[in-house]
């Protein structure tokens, strides 16, 4: 982890973004007190390539949802 001043910080933007891409965590300081932390931000997931796909992998219920949502509502839950 890296600290750095707030001037530096808006000159070498960049290259602290570069860091930042490869992992590291960088503390922006202004007159001496840590005030921001850059971090990397977590990737996001791949999405589904079909829907049919996705629908193919889930379990498939003996009753159709409109019924199971009906029976809950009337038992109470």
């Amino acid at each position: 982890m890296s600290t750095v001043t707030l001037v530096e910080a808006k000159t070498h933007l960049s290259y602290l973004l570069d860091q930042v891409e490869a992992g590291e965590e960088v503390v922006i300081t202004r007159r001496g007190r840590p005030v921001a932390l850059m971090s990397p931000v977590a990737k996001p997931k791949h999405a589904v390539k079909s829907l049919v796909e996705f629908r193919s992998r889930m379990p498939h219920w003996r009753k159709p949802s409109t019924e199971l949502l009906r029976e809950m509502r009337d038992e109470g839950f």
